[in-house]
């Protein structure tokens, strides 16, 4: 069967190619993907080439194919996974297996490593790396692109379970969040921060009492209240709090007085920058676990911490850098029981806007860029829809069903996409 993918030769060199995939062997199966989320993994990836510690020494010679928040439609099944898998059930896959024959060791990921499988393609072999280790989820919920946003919520919810606590006297560590406690996250409006604020409202237990949202961008701000109010939160018992640090002397002092300066249970930083790490220190209370999320580009990257404290009030740290199967699970559960990660998708476009999109990344604004790969169209602010729509009937069209939905993506507006996209692009 023919594929078309963006695949990986070297540094900043993606190129988009329709080339053929090799018959499935009995331990593999075809899929199709339809929809995958850029993230920015996948831009250092591009930008690192093989001095990234994922990717295979021989991508000049060996393409892969790059993408790993991927959803689609299983097409064929191998004899071994036949009593496990069918054709047309829908899909997700935890990318970052464990595989001590994979192509590059023990780091080996689909969207990184291999030359068949990854999520910026129209079709894909998954092989048994992936399917010996649980890793291809199957998912029931509506449209596809929840589930290829299942991988970014897996991580916030990761790191929600890694916090930790003690009790005095105790060597026992208490996962979680505390219940009932004082939650921070701190620059947290970005595409991961808006997840998080998602997960924290809508989760079954372990909810804080208090969460405080901080940004230095108002404009970011008031769109993370519009999509995430204040009064939904109060519904499910939380007070939530939008702050904005940028246009106040002392970010600490202000972010203290929401608590009576008693301090923060569990911080979650979401940006990697010196001053805001030394922020989340400097607001733990007693046995506050500060989570560094956000991960860095810079190998050197440091911050002050306050050692007295550590010793006397029992802070700590802990740092996470993506969810395991339990926590893909949970995704995706929790998905099929009404949350909705529309609000972190700012961006649409299709497979032909990978390329540009990923080595730019951090340049393009806004929350998530969701990419279809059966599409052919130039990336999109879901903002601009309207402004398009006024010469463009399909436009205007999806313009009307986003602004049913708050001015957010939804399956509506995916199921419209995909039946009257003007430009399609060849398996």
């Amino acid at each position: 069967m023919k594929t078309t993918a963006v695949r990986l030769y070297g540094k900043k060199d993606l190129r988009m190619e329709r080339f053929e995939l090799p018959a499935i062997k009995e331990d593999e199966i075809l899929a199709k993907v339809v929809s995958d989320s850029i993230c920015m993994s996948s831009y250092k990836a591009a930008n690192q080439g093989t001095d990234h510690k994922r990717i295979p020494n021989d991508v000049a010679d060996n393409p892969i194919i790059i993408g790993h928040e991927f959803a689609g439609e299983i097409m064929e099944v191998g004899s071994r996974w036949k009593d496990k898998f069918k054709p047309g059930q829908k899909y997700s896959i935890q990318p970052a297996i464990y595989y001590e024959d994979g192509p590059v060791g023990v780091l080996s990921a689909p969207g990184y490593s291999y030359q068949y499988i990854g999520g910026d393609a129209t079709y894909v072999i998954i092989p048994k790396d992936v399917l010996e280790q649980d890793c291809l989820l199957t998912y029931d919920g509506p449209g596809f692109y929840p589930a290829s946003l299942a991988e970014p919520l897996s991580c916030v919810i990761g790191a929600m379970h890694a916090n930790y606590h003690t009790t005095p006297g105790s060597y026992e560590h208490k996962m979680e969040i505390v219940d009932g406690g004082k939650m921070a996250i701190l620059a947290g409006v970005g595409p991961m921060g808006l997840a998080a604020i998602n997960y924290v409202i809508h989760r079954s237990g372990h909810k804080p009492s208090l969460l405080v949202v901080t940004d230095i961008d108002q404009s970011r701000l008031d769109r993370a209240a519009e999509i995430y109010p204040v009064e939904a939160a109060k519904k499910n018992g939380i007070e939530l709090i939008y702050l904005n640090t940028g246009n106040v002397d002392d970010p600490v002092n202000s972010l203290q007085k929401q608590v009576d300066g008693k301090g923060y249970d569990d911080v979650f930083v979401f940006a990697p920058v010196s001053a805001v790490i030394e922020q989340a220190d400097a607001i733990l209370g007693f046995d506050g676990c500060l989570n560094f999320f956000a991960g860095p580009s810079n190998p050197d990257l440091q911050a002050r911490m306050n050692f007295y404290n550590v010793h006397y009030a029992y802070t700590h740290i802990v740092g996470t850098s993506g969810g395991n199967m339990n926590d893909m699970k949970e995704a995706l559960e929790i998905m099929s029981k009404g949350l909705d990660p529309a609000g972190l998708v700012t961006h649409i476009g299709g497979l032909n806007s990978v390329a540009e999109t990923t080595v730019n990344l951090p340049n393009i604004p806004g929350g998530k860029k969701l990419v279809y790969t059966h599409i052919d169209m130039p990336l999109t602010p879901i903002s601009e829809f309207a402004e398009k729509g006024k010469t463009d009937p399909f436009f205007a069209k999806l313009a009307e069903l986003v602004a049913n939905n708050n001015g957010l993506w939804s399956v509506e507006a995916e199921e419209y996409l995909l039946k009257n996209a003007p430009g399609k692009i060849e398996g």
